[in-house]
């Protein structure tokens, strides 16, 4: 594949991806990077792009102190400044993604748009006035780990929320054509991450915006997300046979260096899965793990092969939440049987 990429938009060895500034990419196109405070991923990319019809940009990032600064130093490096974005396109519903949308369209009018399908998960966050994870928090109960659910709903409920965050965008964003400061994009459909995740692939420059769908060092979660659960894992890699199935790109991920192949990194990430699945399948059939709680208590997590008591709460319950995905889904391909819930846990076992 013939790179669109310009010198120095790939974070190579030695080279930080998280740096601050505007970072250019492709022509047109500079890497804006925010801050994430006290989150392992470190920062989130927004990228600016100009176009015929201005500025615009995708993902907004998370409102957190001197975001807004930041974002507004970046475009200061490319000539620009908030008041010329005129549209931001968010990949999905997640907080450092979206909440610093409303703050921009309040300092300059930008117009927000968001995946049609991320409509239920937005109207449950101003219904519960919450950060609290509801439906992972579910999932936890259904895996028997309580007590995991339970610090959780305290360390959430205990952080601010701010209905101004969370307001309705401008544009519900329905997959197909979209113009992206007049350039035309498609925005796909890929669920899994979140019920309206979209990427857009900028089909004339070879890129793709992928928000947390593809990540070039790391798989995103699974199974964190607002409203029913739904399979999410089977959604997720029905969405990355998908994009197997449509030309390749230049990937331009929300976290992490850009650069390589879409494909590439997808096949690795469908590796992966099967990889995942059969340790988790495993634990039932050779290691008499029979609950949720009780498999992810015997797999290792993250790059670094940590056990799960090294993880602290909140990783243990994105923990907990992925192995139940990857549980429901080796029952929906009949490896495994459940049986149905006793007290709320289900047990999982061999068929």
């Amino acid at each position: 594949m013939t790179s669109p990429l310009l010198p120095g938009a790939v974070s190579g060895a030695g080279q930080d991806w998280s740096a601050p500034g505007a970072h250019p990419v492709a022509e047109g196109i500079h890497r804006i990077v925010l801050p994430m405070p006290q989150d392992g991923l470190r920062a989130v990319n927004v990228y600016a792009v100009q176009g015929p019809a201005g500025l615009a940009l995708v993902d907004a990032g998370w409102r957190v102190p001197g975001a807004l600064e930041v974002l507004s130093a970046g475009l200061g490096q490319i000539g620009c400044t908030l008041a010329d974005v005129t549209d931001v396109h968010v990949t999905h519903i997640h907080r450092d993604h979206y909440t610093l949308g409303p703050e921009l369209r309040r300092a300059c009018g930008a117009r927000i748009h968001l995946g049609a399908e991320e409509a239920p998960g937005l109207a449950m966050v101003s219904a519960l006035r919450s950060n609290s994870p509801e439906a992972s928090l579910r999932e936890l109960a259904r895996a028997g780990a309580d007590a995991i659910a339970g610090v959780v709903a305290r360390m959430e409920h205990g952080e601010p929320w701010r209905a101004a965050d969370w307001e309705e965008p401008d544009v519900w964003t329905s997959p197909g054509t979209v113009a992206l400061a007049g350039r035309p994009v498609e925005a796909v459909l890929t669920p899994g991450h979140t019920k309206g995740h979209l990427v857009f692939h900028d089909h004339a420059a070879g890129l793709l915006f992928s928000g947390d769908h593809v990540l070039p060092t790391i798989t995103p979660s699974i199974g964190f997300e607002l409203g029913d659960w739904d399979l999410p894992l089977g959604n997720y890699l029905s969405s990355l046979e998908l994009l197997l199935t449509r030309p390749d790109a230049i990937l331009l991920p929300a976290h992490g260096p850009v650069g390589g192949g879409v494909h590439e990194r997808v096949r690795a990430l469908l590796e992966h899965h099967r990889v995942r699945l059969d340790a988790t399948r495993d634990q039932v059939l050779d290691h008499g793990a029979s609950t949720g709680l009780e498999v992810a208590s015997g797999l290792l997590w993250t790059r670094r092969g940590r056990s799960f008591g090294e993880l602290d709460v909140f990783n243990k319950m994105i923990a907990v939440c992925e192995t139940m995905a990857h549980l429901d889904v080796l029952v929906e391909q009949g490896e495994i049987a459940v049986e149905p819930s006793r007290g709320g846990v289900d047990r999982f076992l061999a068929r």
